[in-house]
């Protein structure tokens, strides 16, 4: 009796998505806090541009090299990466927290790289299975809304936390709700069984062929999500960061009230433009928000901090369908691929994560402006093409 009181059996009954949403929420504070916290790491560990672009695309790298292993390993042991996790990511946040040494830094930010792939891998593997359909497009964003509120808790502890507080604390304080995930465990493996075999008993399949114009659609969206991601990683975790403080001297709460910015304008959109995808087709939807985002990076690089106040917000609009082309992939997959083919697009995804800050460091900070403007210009290109070619895309099935 006093065993089953420990455990609250309403939280089984949970769906599954609520509880993905919630691990979520706890897993992406510290990524939240990271990008606030990167000019005093630099400073501690005196590290010089590249090397300093380096450790912030250490991350990308290392979820790009994971997505194709987990995507294998999930196929199969998809309850198992939920335990691994947590594990890996706790791991990495530690090592980097105590870390001096430049490969020590690089070494932290590796492991927590792979913990979150395994962990976005997850949780879009089981939503993609569970939720084909016209909810796909509200589930995936509600997953996402979920995560913005822990990139926004993250960026707010970043500016909250007193500035005596060394990054270190504040990173390790971050980490802290990564503890729901382990609360909330039994419940999300008891949910996944339930839900999962549900789907699958209601026989939801993609189409047995795609037509050309589809498979056209499909690699607009992996090439949009990789450019997305490229800029992203770009503009957040080193352009913000580096402009703001070298150019206009922000320190670390003016540089998280910015980047907090970007994770209040994302929430506001997500849910609306995840409701958009389901019912007007995911194409055009992603057109529109490809085209935000170069905007937004553009502003970002040029101009005073009004100015990248402005392109925040639109950034943070554009990144409002950062899951939109996932809904596209499910349409023309069946549904014993989606795992495989989920991962295969983390690794276009996850490159463009790790070679955003990664040419950013490159090519020094007196060059951001120019990186702005030809991802901006690229970006354009592109959402230009998805609103053409997306105005057939039919209604989502």
């Amino acid at each position: 009796m006093r065993r089953a009181a420990r455990y609250n059996p309403d939280l089984v009954r949970m769906p599954l998505i609520a509880l993905l949403c919630l691990t979520g929420l706890g897993t992406t504070c510290t990524i939240g806090a990271f990008p606030a916290l990167l000019p005093e790491l630099g400073v501690d560990a005196r590290l010089r541009d590249w090397e300093l672009g380096v450790v912030a695309a250490a991350f990308g790298f290392a979820r790009m090299a994971a997505d194709v292993p987990i995507g294998l390993f999930i196929r199969r042991r998809l309850a198992a990466a939920f335990i691994v996790s947590p594990a890996v990511m706790g791991l990495g946040v530690v090592l980097l927290a105590t870390a001096h040494a430049f490969p020590a830094l690089v070494a932290g930010r590796l492991l927590m790289g792979v913990g979150q792939a395994v962990g976005v891998v997850a949780g879009l593997t089981a939503l993609l299975q569970s939720y084909a359909g016209r909810r796909l497009g509200a589930a995936l964003n509600a997953f996402e809304f979920s995560a913005m509120i822990g990139l926004l808790i993250g960026a707010g502890l970043a500016a909250a936390l007193p500035a005596g507080f060394s990054w270190r604390t504040v990173l390790l304080l971050a980490f802290v709700p990564q503890i729901i995930g382990l609360v909330l465990l039994p419940p999300i493996l008891g949910a996944l069984r339930g839900d999962v075999a549900q789907a699958a008993a209601a026989g939801v399949t993609a189409p047995a062929g795609a037509s050309r114009g589809a498979r056209t659609l499909v690699g607009l969206a992996f090439v949009a999500g990789a450019l997305v991601a490229i800029t992203y990683t770009s503009v957040e975790q080193f352009i913000i960061p580096v402009r703001g403080s070298r150019e206009f001297g922000l320190e670390r709460p003016g540089l998280a009230r910015l980047l907090m910015i970007i994770q209040s304008a994302d929430l506001v959109a997500l849910l609306p433009l995840g409701m958009l995808s389901d019912r007007h087709g995911p194409a055009r939807v992603l057109g529109g928000v490809v085209l935000c985002v170069a905007a937004g990076a553009v502003l970002v690089g040029f101009g005073g901090v009004g100015t990248m106040a402005l392109g925040c917000a639109l950034f943070g609009l554009g990144m409002a369908g950062w899951q939109i082309p996932l809904s596209v992939l499910r349409r023309q997959t069946p549904r014993e691929l989606v795992a495989w083919r989920t991962a295969l697009y983390r690794v276009g995804v996850d490159a463009g994560m790790f070679l955003g800050p990664l040419v950013s460091g490159l090519a020094g900070a007196d060059q951001l402006g120019a990186v702005s403007v030809g991802l901006g210009a690229v970006l354009a290109g592109v959402g230009a093409v998805l609103l053409v070619v997306g105005s057939g895309d039919a209604r989502a099935p």
